[in-house]
């Protein structure tokens, strides 16, 4: 799978730990950055993974901040992407199976990275379960292109 690794600051040491258990996975990374602890503006990392995944660069994308609050809010406005904010297991499979999220965002501030690598493993292992599912997020995309 590729997949397309954005962070700021805060997430610089989460992401780096989390690209190298995706590499071992035998995944493909498009890392955006940041390139070190430096301070760095959260949005530019949110929209460059946004655009990679909306332009079919990257299959699915992984964003980090702090919290993952403010990342996932800049991910979000890129037209196209639902990016999910989880702090579990549970929410990285439901974000995939309900709401067909095609990026994941992380706080690495507010979790540990045992817990991250867990979720980072469900969200990409898990498939859009179409149904029901369908009609809502083309309810939110005709929205969006409104």
């Amino acid at each position: 799978m590729k997949i397309a690794l954005g962070s700021d600051h805060g997430g610089y040491e989460l992401k780096n730990m989390i690209k190298a258990h995706l590499l071992e996975k035998g995944n493909e990374i498009l890392d955006f950055g940041a390139e070190s602890s430096k301070s760095v503006d959260y949005p530019e990392y949110g929209f460059k993974v946004g655009q990679a995944v909306v332009a079919k660069e990257a299959d699915i994308g992984i964003a980090l901040c702090g919290t993952g609050i403010g990342i996932s809010i800049a991910a979000n406005k890129v037209k196209g992407i639902r990016a999910a904010l989880c702090t579990d297991s549970y929410m990285a499979r439901m974000a995939r199976e309900h709401n067909n999220a095609n990026i994941l965002a992380l706080g690495s501030r507010v979790i540990g990275s045992g817990v991250a690598l867990d979720i980072v493993d469900t969200f990409i292992n898990t498939s859009f379960s179409e149904s029901r599912h369908t009609r809502r997020i083309k309810i939110i995309t005709d929205f969006e292109e409104k």
